[in-house]
């Protein structure tokens, strides 16, 4: 008897894996804030480029490219390349991380991301008008570090700095609770639509800050990527103390 609800027993007292806080509801929220802030301040102030909807960009290079129009084609071609090149710098930082894991305790690798994205969105604000193209190479660079290290909000892939993909995650959940009732679907779908609403309101307060603060708008995303950090740091020292 006893041997037949060993196995129970010993599922039952299995401890839950601990939800890493980069993947937590709130630091998502943050970090979309950051991202809508972002595009709108590259979009409004910075020459109407995109530094988070590639797609955007793409239409745009395509469209100025078979008419002829090189300099407004390279305009949305520099962002698209360090795209590309901040997805590769983000994994990379993540491989040096996985591999520094298995010697001393360091700043996890998503916390070094953050720092780089800051230092790099910090010197943004210092760019004239007359550096629009640096600029939002920069801050491309910068959003696609950020879409690459931070891929899940409690545990459902999402992206931080773009809305398509979880527009249609966030439908799909609210489909399957309506006929199955399922409160986790529910949840799931809070959590998408919850992102694109952050995501939204960060865009809505570049454009309000920007008349005000001009260029140096880009720095309001220095903040809110810095709360993420220490959201990040609290939890590391949670688990030091442990």
């Amino acid at each position: 008897m006893h041997g037949t609800f060993l196995p129970n027993s010993r599922k039952a007292s299995a401890p839950r894996p601990r939800r890493q806080m980069s993947e937590a509801f709130v630091t998502a929220a943050v970090l979309s804030l950051s991202g809508g802030l972002q595009d709108a301040y590259t979009y409004l102030s910075r020459g109407k480029v995109f530094a988070n909807a590639q797609t955007g960009n793409i239409v745009l290079f395509s469209t100025n490219l078979f008419e002829g129009r090189w300099p407004q084609a390279v305009h949305y071609l520099i962002p698209l390349l360090f795209f590309a090149f901040g997805v590769a710098a983000a994994q990379l930082i993540r491989q040096a991380g996985m591999r520094g894991a298995h010697g001393t305790r360091r700043m996890h690798w998503r916390q070094i991301v953050v720092l780089a994205e800051i230092l790099l969105l910090f010197l943004v604000g210092f760019f004239p008008g007359s550096a629009n193209l640096p600029a939002n190479a920069l801050v491309s660079f910068s959003c696609a570090m950020q879409v690459q290290a931070f891929r899940k909000v409690e545990g459902h892939a999402y992206a931080s700095t773009m809305c398509i993909g979880n527009l249609r995650s966030g439908v799909e959940a609210l489909c399957a609770c309506v006929p199955d009732k399922d409160p986790s679907a529910l949840r799931k779908a809070w959590h998408y639509f919850g992102v694109i609403l952050c995501f939204a309101a960060g865009a809505g307060i570049s454009g309000l800050c920007i008349p005000f603060l001009g260029l140096y708008t880009i720095w309001l995303s220095c903040a809110l990527l810095l709360i993420s950090f220490v959201l990040m740091s609290a939890e590391s020292s949670r688990a030091d103390s442990r």
